[in-house]
């Protein structure tokens, strides 16, 4: 490990690049309206006229290789409270009617007509924020991280307008100083203005970007030159009570209806304007969509994302510290089934080289399990080195309040303290050509001492035709973070990957290539335990459709006693050793159909000589631009010796989103899980009667599927209100 470690460290430092931002040339200047401006989607102000334009922008997809097809134009100016930006988006000769999926708000980037502009406040290219809406006028806004990453959770006040024409549609924003963090005196700021347009298949950005980066890099923002010092945002102060009433009744077993109504509510306050302290008493999360079901055949803790979006919001040095399955905190952690009491949150930029990221939580008791009251906190620290790339700290400690273990027998025995302290070093090349990252965790448990550190890392390149990743991983098996997500411990991890992409001159077929993936697992003694190897040909085709055949050879060695159904009827035995080959096919049809579908086929061996076949697909269609239906079906055959035999796993989903205008959407989410013999029902009415403020009514059912009769029904009616003091 301590060779590797060295190796890639020393790649690290020779990939390091110092070069000058790639876009540096690229220049828009910003000057003061001094006229008053109206967001109606109509470019009559005087400003507007005087302002500097941004355009003949440049194709990213298909090809990087020419300038855009469809035409868009962008201006922008600014007054004492707002950022004011423009786009005319012009339709391309001969087009049919605008794409998109409907009108809710941060909608899927490939699948709408939209322009959508990032911005790097302190011209670091490594965090900023990101604004646009899709033809149909749904806002899309989020915060940038990684140099490139959007968090869509982050939900702030910012107005604009779409207003359509025969040959064009006309977008025009307001976005308060206040809504902005910024570093006070810098009067040059990293953006660029991206367009997708799916009439045409083209993804165009005003400063060029390499196709294959998204549009959001960082990396490759171009200037916008203020014509003096941005305002000042001001003090900004806003508290969002909530108040929340519902009912909910147990059928199976047969509770009588427990009644609930509470308040609370969360504050944010701006400590400087770059900085950002967020509060909450009594938080609920009652209205947060459920979780997509799937069938679970897995030897490991499945993950499922965060959803809440007090723990979303800016929570990207707390959630990306670490890799997928190393992850020292996870925010899921705190709170699920469990009273959160208060907690608070400070995050954001100290100054162009410092990030800071502090939380501390506090939950409840609950004396039905004997589970004491908790305190989560978490600091992370963030030091931007060279160009783009960071070194990032770590420190989590989970504590159990005025409790002693094994006092009560009856109930399950908490720790009483658990800790993890991290250290990594996130790499990335000016040109983002190179990425990398160095981990290094240790945790501390009582009872557990030797063997609890995580060393892992990883060297990525990637350009036009090639990527290639190396990545290696150790986990010793005393390593034990109770408030992260580490589904496994004990092993060594070897992970390479290598993908080509060829480009041919002409014909339906954009691009293809093989890719090859190789997973190996050894114990700590560096004997293999298991493996998996995938070759993938991609094709992608012009249209954006695209295909894959995949061919998979997997080895498994047991380390614990497993059920292949995991439905409890048996176990294979620790120690046993399975073979087998897998052949499958992944299609995903082109977005700019009203109709769009995916699937995907898998057919091969399984443990103990079984088999077991997978289709997965789902179909979606949309009725512009007020509905959208999606229809997720996954379905799984085992055939197994005795005592399992053969099984079949239905798992089927239908999804409505209704938006009846830019502010009133409805959700009806429906899952048949046969697995668990479950169907849930899940509906949200959500009316945003003004910016930001909310009423929700939820409704959710639960059902035995076999015999089919009641679990539980709950409903709740939540209010939310934004006030900036």
């Amino acid at each position: 490990m301590r060779k590797g470690l060295l190796l890639i460290s020393s790649c690290f430092i020779c990939c390091i690049s110092f070069a000058q931002k790639k876009n540096a040339s690229y220049e828009i200047h910003i000057r003061r309206a001094y006229c008053q401006m109206r967001i109606d989607g109509v470019l009559d102000e005087a400003a507007w006229k005087h302002a500097d334009k941004a355009d003949n922008f440049y194709m990213v997809l298909p090809m990087d290789t020419s300038l855009a097809r469809v035409k868009t134009t962008v201006r922008m100016t600014y007054d004492d409270h707002f950022f004011y930006l423009s786009a005319v988006c012009y339709n391309p000769p001969l087009a049919g009617p605008y794409m998109v999926e409907s009108m809710r708000r941060d909608f899927s980037f490939v699948k709408n007509d939209n322009f959508i502009f990032f911005i790097d406040p302190f011209d670091d290219q490594t965090s900023g924020f990101t604004f646009g809406t899709n033809a149909a006028g749904a806002q899309w806004d989020g915060t940038m991280y990684e140099g490139g990453k959007v968090d869509l959770s982050w939900d702030n006040k910012w107005y604009s307008k779409v207003k359509h024409y025969p040959d064009r549609w006309v977008l025009e924003m307001a976005i308060p100083f206040k809504t902005l963090r910024y570093k006070r005196g810098i009067t040059r700021w990293g953006i660029n203005f991206s367009r997708n347009d799916l009439k045409t298949t083209e993804k165009s950005s005003w400063a060029p970007v390499p196709r294959q980066f998204p549009t959001a890099s960082l990396a490759y923002t171009g200037v916008l030159v203020w014509d003096t010092i941005p305002p000042e945002p001001g003090t900004n102060v806003s508290v969002i009570p909530y108040l929340l009433a519902g009912v909910q009744k147990s059928y199976s077993p047969a509770i009588s209806p427990v009644y609930k109504t509470t308040i609370g509510g969360d504050a944010k306050l701006s400590v400087t304007s770059s900085l950002n302290l967020d509060l909450t008493v009594n938080p609920d999360f009652s209205q947060v969509e459920v979780d997509k079901q799937v069938i679970d055949l897995s030897r490991y803790e499945l993950f499922y994302p965060e959803k809440r979006q007090f723990f979303l919001e800016n929570g990207d040095q707390f959630a990306n510290f670490g890799y997928a399955d190393i992850r020292p905190f996870f925010s899921r952690r705190i709170g699920l089934g469990v009273p959160i009491e208060f907690g608070g949150r400070l995050s954001g930029k100290i100054d162009r080289n410092w990030r800071i990221g502090a939380m501390d939580m506090q939950t409840g008791r609950v004396d039905s399990i004997g589970l004491p009251q908790q305190n989560f906190a978490v600091l992370a620290l963030q030091r931007r080195i060279f160009a783009r790339s960071n070194i990032g700290f770590i420190f989590i400690n989970k504590q159990s309040l005025a409790y002693q273990p094994g006092k009560d027998s009856a109930f399950p025995q908490y720790s009483t303290y658990n800790r993890s302290i991290g250290l990594e070093y996130n790499l990335a090349s000016a040109n983002n050509f190179w990425t990398g990252k160095e981990l290094l965790l240790k945790s501390f448990s009582p009872g557990k001492i030797g063997h609890e550190w995580v060393d892992a890392g990883n060297l990525q390149f990637s350009n036009r035709h090639w990527l290639i990743n190396g990545a290696y991983q150790y986990n010793g098996h005393n390593f034990n973070a109770e408030a992260g997500y580490v589904p496994r411990q004990g092993y060594i991890k070897l992970n390479p990957q290598v993908n080509y992409y060829f480009f041919p001159s002409g014909g339906p077929v954009l691009s293809h290539g093989p890719q090859m993936l190789t997973t190996y697992y050894y114990n700590e003694q560096f004997h293999q335990t298991d493996h998996e190897n995938s070759f993938t040909w991609l094709i992608t085709f012009r249209n954006k459709a695209t295909l894959a055949p995949v061919v998979i050879q997997d080895y498994v060695k047991l380390l614990a006693p497993f059920d292949p159904t995991n439905t409890g009827i048996d176990s294979l035995k620790t120690g046993t050793q399975h073979w087998w080959n897998t052949a499958g096919l992944d299609f995903v049809s082109r977005p700019q159909s009203i109709l769009t579908y995916d699937f995907s086929l898998r057919y091969g061996g399984f443990y103990d000589h079984g088999t077991k076949f997978t289709f997965s697909n789902d179909v979606g269609f949309r009725f512009q631009p007020f509905l959208n239906i999606t229809l997720s079906t996954s379905y799984n055959v085992l055939r197994l010796p005795p005592p399992w035999g053969n099984t079949t796993f239905w798992l089927i989903g239908p999804r409505i989103d209704l938006t009846m205008t830019n502010n009133l959407y409805f959700t009806a989410y429906i899952q048949y899980n046969q697995q668990i013999n479950n169907m849930n029902i899940n509906t949200r009415l959500q009316w945003r009667y003004k910016p930001a403020s909310d009423l929700f009514i939820v409704y959710t059912d639960n059902y035995y599927s076999t015999p089919f009769s009641v679990r539980n029904r709950a409903v709740v009616l939540k209010f939310t209100y934004w006030w900036n003091m």
